[in-house]
């Protein structure tokens, strides 16, 4: 397994470790002993899976706390433009985002701890996405921003996604009372 860091202090790239012939592949899609190993000590309570067609666009969206959730977010089909916003009041890197590809081809991991908003963009149709979160959801404590907030600056690479009516209507970055 190899872990990255990324310019935004607390955001992590994992690359698995994938075993391949002409059966297939096998990895590890995680390792509590591992995970903690490298620096991630978290503990996951919740997963969620989702699918959705091409140019979906989902987020951006948190828990505030109490609630507030670290995600290992991967994709099982298909693949993703994945999205984290930091929106830690007292972060150097406050407002500023990092995007990754993810896919089933990557196998890459991306680690989104508390205090960031998230949302991803499917480059495929039927993409599956897969989320472990380290506290249950939580209706009262969500949170969200607007997609396509001009202050983020977020190159989403779509003109017209397919977006929710809830996401269609976020409150922008700078009406965000962040509670982080």
């Amino acid at each position: 397994m190899e872990v990255q860091k990324v310019e935004i202090e607390g955001l992590l790239i994992i690359r698995p470790a994938v075993f391949g012939d002409e059966r297939g592949y096998f990895y590890e899609a995680f390792n509590s002993q591992k995970f903690k190993a490298v620096g991630l000590q978290a503990d996951f309570v919740q997963d969620n899976l989702s699918k959705s067609s091409k140019n979906v666009l989902r987020g951006l969206h948190f828990q505030n706390p109490p609630f507030a959730q670290g995600k290992l977010v991967s994709v099982l089909r298909g693949s993703v433009l994945d999205v984290a916003v930091d929106i830690r009041k007292n972060s150097p890197t406050y407002g500023q985002h990092y995007s990754i590809v993810l896919s089933e081809e990557n196998k890459t991991q991306f680690y989104i701890p508390p205090g960031f908003a998230h949302g991803f963009k499917t480059l495929e149709d039927n993409t599956i996405f897969s989320y472990k979160c380290t506290v249950g959801y939580n209706k009262d404590s969500e949170g969200s921003i607007k997609w396509d907030d001009e202050t983020l600056g977020i190159d989403w690479q779509v003109n017209n996604p397919i977006v929710s009516e809830k996401d269609k209507v976020a409150p922008s970055f700078i009406e965000l009372e962040s509670q982080f």
